[in-house]
């Protein structure tokens, strides 16, 4: 059970921003004892691989906070995010994976299963940020870029950390982000409603 929440937790964080959990992940197995990463996945703790996701979030959250350029950045993190959230997934739920040695042992075994489940929830997280940020923008004349793109760097950082030291809140963070999406369409119907002409 918590495995899942873990997995869950890190693979709606990868939605919201690729190289958070991931970073998160990897830096938890290099440097914190109690957490060990599945063979398959220790790559993550590499001292290259961290320093290139270092890289790769900082430009995530510059580029994110641009208004035009958040949503050409959400077109080419629609494979990013989800295969970030297989990783994660794959990784947190502490499946023990032969997908980087033996690619049909992986296929074979169910050991597939938590990399898709991973996928499908990002791009799940990964599809609503992207219908909610263009609408937004055009709403707010590109003001809600650098405050949603806050938001959800912010909450991809919490919910990695509460799936990895405290499992059990992910269902509180997820509860909370889910009422967040539905005020923030509300918002946004009631705002659009309010400027349409009558």
């Amino acid at each position: 059970m918590l495995e899942l929440l873990t997995g869950t937790g890190l693979a709606v964080a990868a939605g919201l921003n690729a190289y958070v959990p991931l970073l998160i992940l990897g830096l938890a197995g290099r440097f914190l004892d109690f957490i060990e990463l599945p063979a398959g996945w220790t790559w993550l703790q590499n001292e290259w691989v961290l320093l290139v996701l270092a890289v790769l979030l900082v430009v995530e959250i510059v580029a994110d906070k641009i208004p035009a350029v958040d949503s050409i950045n959400d077109w080419i993190q629609s494979i990013v995010r989800p295969a970030a959230g297989g990783i994660v997934f794959g990784t947190g739920s502490a499946t023990q994976t032969a997908a980087v040695t033996d690619p049909a042992a992986f296929f074979e075994s169910n050991q597939w299963v938590p990399v898709v489940a991973g996928i499908v929830i990002a791009l799940g997280v990964h599809a609503t940020k992207m219908l909610v940020r263009p609408a937004a923008n055009a709403l707010t004349a590109g003001a809600a870029a650098p405050v949603l793109s806050t938001g959800e760097d912010i909450g991809a950082v919490m919910l990695s950390l509460f799936a990895i030291l405290i499992p059990i809140l992910v269902i509180i963070a997820l509860i909370a982000l889910v009422v967040i999406v539905f005020s923030i369409f509300r918002r946004m119907r009631r705002r659009r409603q309010s400027v349409a002409p009558a």
